[in-house]
Formats: structure tokens, C-alpha cells, sequence
């Protein structure tokens, strides 16, 4: 058998135990050590690390690593965190991008179908009925077009949305309006009704929805980010909501989470606060995805393609 594989960031003993339990069912010919059991040989001799949301430092506490394989999709904490070039493969998975594909879809129907008025009028006790917008007058901006950004696109058209998609670069998707770059992001979110953030956290996207993109919105545009917190500038997303330019935001993800009970998001009428549940990993699916990259290293060698450093994805 080869070395241990070091099981790295898990929360807690419990989720650590299922981890370890599906993993091993996955891949029965491998054998899994989470790192705070690993002796310092062993730690020494690991080739592969397979991370949940890790401490940077831990990963860096196994000197002999060859690559890191992520359990999640975001691996911003990761990048540029070592003092070496260090593979790092984000798990690229069917079922979370399904999962984050209905997630899309159902919150852009919930703005679509005014559920945060009628909420706030069953509140007040107020019945009022509002006009109704069909899916084909109302266009969803996509910040993003990697696999979760495609697959939430195919779930919004075959809805019948409208739907345009932006990347960093080119990209050509079947059936689908896009632009990319600088240049074509204000002419994007001129037409958002509904803007949707897929986007990785990178230095580059850091911040990108700020004052002057949300300003660029159509009035009465709504914003669902489930990328990362920092993407979005809370004070600017705060302030457009309060002048009235900005009808609602759903947040999945934010800069410090869980959200600290001070936050104004919590009580803010026009914010809709979920505890980062949009795309939850499916550990069975992962735990697939997982063995069928280190079979596939085993067999061959050779590390799977892994994130861009200069990208940060």
C-alpha cells in the first residue's frame, strides 16, 4: 500500500468521521490519516493531501506534498499560500454544479415572482397582489461561466429566461449570449434584471461588485451572490439598496462567516440571509471524484490538472 494520505481541515470529529468513512468506502485501497493523527513520519512521507476548507499552515506542515486535492470547489485560502509551487485541484463535480445550477434557479424565481414584497405585506398585513413578469421579460446576468456558471445558464434558459454570461475571458457557450472582460461588463449589467455572482474569489475579483457596478444596474435590479463574500462590497451593496437602485439581495456567502449576530445584513429589509448552503458538496459524488483522481495518479503519475496560480482558479 502507498503512503497515507494526510485528511486535512475538517470541522470537528464528527464531520472528520464521515469524511474518513465515505472516503475509504470510495477508495478502499488507499488509506487516510486526518493530519492533527498523523506522527511526524508520517506527515513527512505524504504525498497527497485531500482538504476540506483547510488552515494554509497545515497543508504546509506536510513537507513531502506532491498535490493538494481540494473537497471544494473554492480553494482561494490555498493559492499562493506556500512557499512552493504546490499543485492544488479544485473538485470539479457533477452534482455540485446541479446542486448550484437549482439553487440558481430557485432563488432567481423567488425574486421573479416578488416573493420578498409578499413577504414583507404578509408581515404588515397587507394583501396586494403585484403584476406578474414572465421569465422571458426578465434578464439574469451571470458573473462567471466555469461549470457552475454553464450549468446554472441551462437551467435559467430551459426556464425560459433571459440569460447573458460574462467571464474574465472569451468564452463560446451553446445557446448562449456572452461577453467577457472589462469592457464588456457595464453593457451586461445595464441589462440585468437580476444579477447572479459564480465567480471564484481571486485578487481580480476581489471587490468587483462595488459601488459603481452595482450603480450600473438596471434600477430595481435584485443581486444573488453565491461565489464569495469579499466579491461583493457589503457598505456599496448597503448603499444601493437604501437609495432604492437595488430591489433585493439574496446572500449565501460573506466576508466573515458564520455572519456575526452585529452585522446589518441580518436585519436589512432588503436582504434575504442564508447560512452558505447554495452548493453544498455531496460527499458521495466527491468522494467519486476524489478516487478517480488518485487512481488515476496511482496508475500514471501524473497530477490532475490543477488551478492556475497566475488565475487564482
Amino acid at each position: 500500500m502507498a503512503e497515507a494520505i494526510a485528511l486535512v481541515g475538517c470541522k470537528g470529529p464528527d464531520q472528520e468521521a464521515e469524511y474518513l468513512r465515505i472516503l475509504a468506502a470510495a477508495m478502499p485501497e488507499e488509506r487516510l490519516i486526518p493530519f492533527r493523527s498523523m506522527d511526524d513520519a508520517a506527515r513527512a512521507a505524504a504525498r497527497v493531501a485531500v482538504v476540506a476548507n483547510p488552515d494554509p499552515a497545515e497543508v504546509a506542515a506536510l513537507p513531502g506534498l506532491v498535490w493538494v486535492q481540494s473537497l471544494w470547489a473554492g480553494v482561494e485560502k490555498l493559492v499562493g499560500a506556500f512557499d512552493r509551487p504546490l499543485p492544488i485541484v479544485r473538485l470539479v463535480d457533477r452534482e455540485m454544479a446541479r446542486t448550484m445550477a437549482e439553487a440558481v434557479l430557485a432563488w432567481t424565481y423567488y425574486l421573479q415572482r416578488d416573493m420578498p414584497a409578499y413577504a414583507r405585506q404578509q408581515r404588515d398585513r397587507v394583501w396586494r397582489p403585484h403584476a406578474y413578469r414572465k421569465p422571458t421579460d426578465t434578464t439574469v446576468g451571470l458573473l462567471g461561466l466555469g461549470a457552475l456558471g454553464t450549468a446554472a445558464a441551462e437551467r435559467l434558459t430551459g426556464a425560459g429566461f433571459r440569460v447573458v454570461g460574462w467571464s474574465r475571458s472569451p468564452k463560446a457557450v451553446p445557446g448562449l449570449d456572452t461577453v467577457h472582460g472589462a469592457d464588456g461588463l457595464p453593457a451586461m449589467l445595464g441589462r440585468c434584471d437580476i444579477l447572479v455572482c459564480l465567480v471564484p474569489l481571486t485578487p481580480e475579483t476581489r471587490g468587483l461588485v462595488n459601488a459603481e457596478r452595482l450603480a450600473a444596474l438596471k434600477p430595481g435590479a435584485a443581486l444573488i451572490n453565491f461565489a464569495r463574500g469579499p466579491i461583493v462590497v457589503t457598505e456599496d451593496l448597503i448603499a444601493a439598496l437604501d437609495k432604492g437602485h437595488l430591489a433585493h439581495a439574496v446572500l449565501d456567502v460573506f466576508a466573515v462567516e458564520p455572519l456575526p449576530a452585529e452585522s446589518p445584513l441580518w436585519s436589512h429589509p432588503g436582504v434575504t440571509v442564508l447560512p452558505h448552503v447554495s452548493g453544498p458538496t455531496d460527499m458521495d459524488s466527491a468522494a467519486a471524484t476524489v478516487a478517480a483522481n488518485l487512481r488515476a495518479y496511482r496508475r500514471t503519475g501524473q497530477v490532475p490538472d490543477g488551478v492556475d496560480a497566475a488565475r487564482g482558479y
